[in-house]
């Protein structure tokens, strides 16, 4: 996965930090005029990093979907004309954001900790994306989940698959509403499949989309949960006489998600696509290390061991909080828990492995890694597929827009390896 350059010591995981709304600042009035979603970048050298920042008539709220901050509370926002001040605070840190409103764009520096990066940001648009396959939905111990059905003409039998959106506020369509524009990769997977005669399921995660209201608390959230709703969609399609055969596609961190979901039910087939191929801990570590001194960087470390080894942490430096904060930690144990070289090699079912040569966020390694650890898998490297399932130049910019492009087709071959391994 990709280092974020960043000094943040941010979570990067799929977990949502719904934060309490900030208490209301004085002479804010003026925000009317700005308010709503600005989605854009804060452009670091070699590595923009994608921002959303959301304005009410009183303050606001910033998210970074790379780092797994959602909706944090801004310490305050104040609009004087065109001039636009904005601060938020983290632990030991005071951030601010200063920049100039110019119709539905703001341009500015933001500034963190004596280094100023630009950034700029556009007004979001409030489109949905239709969806044209059937709504249904399932029955959860804390009420109903929805999803979409893509069933192809004819009477079938069909084979199935339950297609499983990665990280953070992905939804069922492979968007975000966090990155300006939508890319529809995995409701263009779900649609080509469906011409191929391949039915599938695709869904909001809890706490996303359709599902925001099955998120609860943040400390009640557990990596299980999400292993647990995929399991229950593939057991809702096997149930049903209209699918022949059900198999589980997992897109990102739905990569793990959906190979211990396909193992708790026996799924017919597990295609993994651009899934890590190494532990969390791991993971985060690597991104760490250019962040944080090395003080930091050795008490990360232990703090993960602990976590690892399921024991909670109550004390640790303040530069650590979010990261470790005491609500996301039953979470992050219920996540480290979890190889997904070990967790593949459960599955009898055939395996399929894709990943891109020109995926920034997970490296074709880590693919590689999967394969060595089941050798009787299949291993599909797509040349210039980047994340998001489109093909992408080699420059950091170029492969970045592709992210805001719905036009874009799905790389080639992708599908025919999907399809071929299928048949």
């Amino acid at each position: 996965m990709k280092r974020i350059s960043l000094t943040f010591c941010l979570l990067i995981s799929a977990i949502l930090l719904v934060a309490g709304c900030s208490k209301k600042e004085k002479g804010l009035d003026s925000l009317g005029s700005i308010e709503g979603v600005w989605n854009g970048t804060i452009n670091i050298p070699n590595q923009p990093l994608l921002v959303s920042l959301t304005f009410t008539k009183e303050n606001g709220t910033i998210s970074i979907p790379s780092q797994g901050l959602q909706n944090f509370p801004l310490t305050g926002v104040e609009l004087k004309g065109s001039e636009l001040a904005i601060q938020m605070t983290l632990p030991g840190q005071q951030i601010t954001f200063e920049g100039d409103v110019e119709q539905d764009k703001i341009l500015g520096t933001f500034i963190q900790q004596g280094q100023s990066f630009p950034f700029e940001l556009t007004k979001g648009s409030l489109d949905e994306t239709a969806d044209t396959g059937e709504a249904v939905q399932i029955d959860l111990k804390n009420g109903k989940m929805t999803g979409v059905l893509e069933v192809p003409k004819g009477d079938g039998p069909f084979p199935l698959m339950v297609i499983i959106a990665g990280s953070g506020p992905t939804d069922h369509n492979g968007n975000s509403p966090l990155i300006p524009g939508k890319n529809n990769s995995l409701k263009m997977l779900a649609e080509q499949l469906v011409a191929e005669g391949v039915a599938s399921i695709r869904y909001d995660k809890r706490g996303i989309g359709e599902n925001q209201s099955l998120a609860g608390k943040e400390e009640d959230i557990l990596f299980d949960d999400f292993i647990n709703d995929a399991a229950a969609w593939v057991q809702f399609a096997k149930n049903d006489s209209h699918f022949s055969k059900v198999g589980i596609i997992g897109h990102s961190e739905g990569s793990l998600i959906g190979m211990v979901a396909a193992a708790k039910t026996d799924a017919d087939a597990f295609i993994s696509i651009a899934g890590a191929g190494r532990p969390i801990d791991q993971v985060l570590l690597e991104q760490l290390e250019p962040q944080l001194p090395v003080n930091l960087l050795k008490e990360a470390d232990d703090i993960l061991l602990k976590l690892k080894q399921g024991e909670q942490v109550e004390k640790f430096s303040a530069e650590l909080q979010i990261l470790f904060r005491p609500s996301v930690q039953p979470y992050m144990i219920s996540w480290l828990k979890y190889d997904p070289v070990k967790e593949l090699q459960k599955l009898s079912s055939p395996v399929l492995i894709i990943n891109g040569t020109r995926d920034v966020q997970v490296p074709v390694t880590d693919a590689e890694r999967l394969h060595d650890g089941k050798k009787d898998s299949k291993l599909a490297i797509i040349q210039d597929m980047n994340h998001i399932l489109k093909e992408a130049p080699e420059d950091q910019e170029g492969n970045m827009a592709t992210y805001m492009d719905p036009n874009l087709p799905l790389a080639k071959g992708l599908l025919d390896e999907i399809l071929g391994f299928l048949k």
